[in-house]
C-alpha cells in the first residue's frame, strides 16, 4: 500500500500492542501510534512525530484523553461541520468565521505551549514543523511544507505551505458546494496561534488557495504582521469584538523610529485573542448599551480602567465626560468634598465653590478605581448618592441632581470584605449589578505574544530605538513567566528592555530582568513555570520524601537531578499502590505529566 494511503486506526494500535480494543494501555497507545505516525509522515527533525506522540495518553476507563496535561476529544466531523452550518446560518459568515479562527487561534496556541514545555532546547524551526505534524496527528490536516525563511536577527518569518484532506473543507463543500472564498478559518486561527506563541510576536497566516473554491488543494502563506500591508482585515476575525485593537498590529511608518513620537498611551489599545479576553469583551459590550452599574474585579494591572474606558466609549454615553477617581489616593477627609463638591466658606480655605466629580461627570460616566478602600462613612454618602440620584455639596444646603454611570472597580475580594465588616453589605449590592472579572496575564498567555508585539511596536516609535525584536531565550522566559504585576508589568518589563537593547539589536533576558532576578536558581524556581516541570518536580522533592512513608535507598555521592526525580516517582508510586492518579495528587501534578515521567525512567 502506497505511504499516502496508509492509516492509523485504533484496531492497528490493539494489533500492534497486543491489546483489547476499549481496553488498552496509555502508553502501548502512544508508543503504537509514534511508530505508525513516524512511517506515514516521515522525516526525523526534533521533535519528529514519534516524539510528539509519546505525549498521546488514553485513558478510557475514566474517560479522558490527554495530550500531555491538555485534554483531548475525539469528535465526528460531521457534528462538527453541523455546528459550523447552524453558526453560518444563524449568525451569518463573517460572524461565524471569526468564531471558528479565535477557537483556532487558542488551540494553536495551546500546542504551541506543549511544544514549549517538552522541547524547552528545540531549536525554533524544528519546533514550528512539530505544529504542522501535531495538527496531522489531530486529523484535521495534512500539512506540506512548501519554504519557510527565518532570520533569528531581525525575528522575521515567512512560510508557505500545502493543505491536503482538510477536515473543514470536506465539511464546508458537503453543506454549501464550492465557493469564491476560503473555508479553513479554524486552521488559520490555528496556524497564527501556533507559531505566534512559539515565535513571541505575530504572524499572521492567510489563505491564498482553497479546495472550497475549487482548487486542488489549500494554500497559505504566514508571515510576521509588519510584512503584510492590510493586517486590520485579518485581525478582524481576530477580535471579538469591534472595540479590541486592530491598528495596534498596522506596519510601522518607514521613519517610526526615527524620531519619537507622541501618539497615544500603549494602554489605550485593548489587545487580545484568547477565550478569558474575549469574553469579558462580549460582556462589556452586552452592558454598554444600558445605564446599569459595573463592577470590575481582578487583580492590580489587568487593564480595569482600560476596560472602564472603552465601556463609556462604546455606551450611548460616550460624547459626555469620562471621570476616573482613585479612592485609595484620596484622604479620607477629602473623599467627601472630592466626590460631592465643597461651597465656599464650607471649611477654613474653601474659598470658592466647586463642583464635585459625581457634577462633573453628570450625564457621563463615573469610575471609581479602588473601591474597596472607602472609609465606612464614605461608604454610606456614595451609597445615598446612588440610591437618591442626587448630591448635596459640603456645606450646601440644596440637593443637587446627578444622571451619572457608576462603574467601579477593586482588586478585593469585597463579598470577603462584607464578611468581615470592612465593607457595607447594601453598598455591596448597589455596586455589583453587572460584575465582570479580568483574568491575570497568566490565566490568558494566549495573549502575552500579541502584547509583546504591540507593546514592542508602540515603545519602538515612543523612545526613538529600532530594536528588532526579542531574542529567543527573551520569548521562552516571557512566555513562561508568571507575571504578578500582569499586564502592567509586561509593559513595563517591554518599555525598558527596547531602551536597554542595542540599535538594530534583539531583545535578550537581561534586557527585560537588569535586577539579575532571573539569575537566581531560586527565583527561577519560583517565578519560571519551565516547560518540562523538572524544576517544580524536584523542588517537590523535600516534601513527597517527607510525606511518602516509604524507606529511600542511600547513596554514596550526590544523586543529578534525573535520579532525584526517579527516586522521587518510585516513592510516590510505590506508596500509591501502583494508583497512578493517586501518586500524581501526591506530588501535585497531573496523571499524565506522572505517567509520561513515570514511562520515561520505566517505572510503569
Amino acid at each position: 500500500m502506497a505511504r499516502s494511503s496508509t492509516r492509523i486506526s485504533l484496531a492497528d494500535v490493539a494489533r500492534a500492542t497486543g491489546t483489547v480494543m476499549g481496553n488498552f494501555d496509555s502508553a502501548a497507545v502512544g508508543k503504537a501510534l509514534g511508530g505508525f505516525a513516524s512511517t506515514y509522515i516521515g522525516g526525523d527533525a526534533h521533535p519528529n512525530v514519534a516524539d510528539i506522540s509519546e505525549c498521546l495518553f488514553f485513558s478510557p476507563g475514566d474517560g479522558r484523553i490527554w495530550l500531555q496535561d491538555q485534554r483531548m476529544v475525539l469528535l465526528h466531523t460531521e457534528a462538527l461541520g453541523s455546528l459550523r452550518r447552524e453558526m453560518v446560518d444563524s449568525l451569518g459568515t463573517k460572524q461565524a468565521r471569526g468564531l471558528f479562527t479565535r477557537a483556532g487561534y487558542v488551540s494553536g496556541a495551546r500546542d504551541a505551549q506543549l511544544v514549549r514545555k517538552q522541547w524547552p532546547d528545540a531549536d525554533p524551526s524544528a519546533a514550528a514543523i512539530a505544529g504542522t505534524r501535531l495538527h496531522a496527528l489531530e486529523g484535521v490536516v495534512k500539512v506540506e511544507l512548501v519554504q519557510v525563511v527565518y532570520d533569528a536577527k531581525s525575528g522575521s518569518y515567512e512560510g508557505e505551505f500545502l493543505w491536503h484532506n482538510s477536515s473543514e473543507d470536506d465539511e464546508h463543500i458537503a453543506a454549501y458546494g464550492i465557493g469564491g472564498s476560503p473555508a479553513c478559518w479554524m486552521q488559520v486561527g490555528y496556524a497564527t496561534g501556533y507559531v505566534s506563541t512559539l515565535f513571541g510576536r505575530l504572524i499572521v497566516f492567510r489563505e491564498t488557495q482553497c479546495r472550497s473554491m475549487g482548487d486542488a488543494h489549500c494554500r497559505v502563506i504566514g508571515k510576521s504582521a509588519d510584512q503584510w500591508d492590510d493586517i486590520e482585515e485579518d485581525m478582524r476575525y481576530l477580535n471579538a469584538r469591534e472595540f479590541v485593537d486592530t491598528a495596534a498590529y498596522a506596519r510601522p511608518e518607514p521613519d517610526a523610529a526615527e524620531l519619537p513620537s507622541a501618539s497615544a498611551s500603549a494602554g489605550d489599545a485593548m489587545v487580545g485573542a484568547s477565550s478569558a479576553f474575549n469574553a469579558a469583551c462580549h460582556q462589556l459590550s452586552r452592558v454598554a448599551r444600558t445605564s446599569a452599574t459595573v463592577l470590575f474585579t481582578g487583580e492590580s494591572g489587568v487593564g480595569k480602567e482600560k476596560f472602564a474606558s472603552m465601556l463609556h466609549k462604546i455606551s450611548p454615553r460616550k460624547s459626555q465626560p469620562f471621570i476616573a477617581v482613585n479612592c485609595a489616593a484620596i484622604p479620607e477627609t477629602l473623599i467627601e468634598s472630592e466626590l460631592f463638591g465643597v461651597e465656599r466658606g464650607a471649611y477654613t480655605g474653601a474659598s470658592v465653590s466647586r463642583p464635585g466629580r459625581f457634577e462633573r461627570a453628570s450625564g457621563g460616566t463615573l469610575f471609581l478605581d479602588e473601591i474597596g478602600t472607602l472609609s465606612f462613612v464614605a461608604q454610606g454618602k456614595l451609597l445615598r448618592a446612588l440610591q437618591e440620584g442626587e448630591i448635596e455639596r459640603v456645606g450646601g444646603t440644596r440637593s443637587i441632581p446627578v444622571d451619572v454611570r457608576v462603574v467601579a472597580a477593586t482588586n478585593e475580594t469585597l463579598r470577603q470584605a462584607v464578611r468581615e465588616g470592612k465593607f457595607r453589605e447594601d453598598l455591596f449590592f448597589r455596586l455589583n449589578v453587572f460584575p465582570i472579572h479580568l483574568p491575570p496575564l497568566r490565566e490568558r498567555r494566549d495573549d502575552i505574544p500579541l502584547l509583546m508585539n504591540h507593546f514592542l511596536n508602540h515603545y519602538r516609535r515612543k523612545h526613538a530605538c529600532n530594536v528588532r525584536g526579542y531574542s529567543q531565550a527573551a520569548v521562552r522566559t516571557l512566555l513562561n513567566y508568571d507575571f504578578p504585576g500582569n499586564i502592567r508589568e509586561l509593559q513595563n518589563l517591554v518599555e525598558r528592555a527596547v531602551i536597554m537593547a542595542d540599535v538594530g539589536g534583539l531583545i535578550d533576558v537581561h534586557h527585560l530582568f537588569t535586577s539579575g532576578e532571573t539569575l537566581s536558581p531560586d527565583v527561577m524556581t519560583l517565578r519560571l513555570q519551565e516547560g518540562s516541570d523538572t524544576l517544580n518536580l524536584a523542588a517537590t522533592t523535600a516534601q513527597a520524601a517527607a510525606t511518602v512513608a516509604v524507606p529511600s535507598r542511600s547513596s554514596p555521592s550526590p544523586l543529578s537531578l534525573e535520579q532525584t526525580e526517579q527516586a522521587m516517582l518510585q516513592r510516590a508510586i510505590a506508596a500509591s499502590q501502583g494508583n497512578l492518579s493517586a501518586a500524581a495528587r501526591l506530588l501535585n501534578t497531573s496523571r499524565a505529566k506522572l505517567a509520561y515521567r513515570a514511562k520515561k525512567h520505566k517505572l510503569v
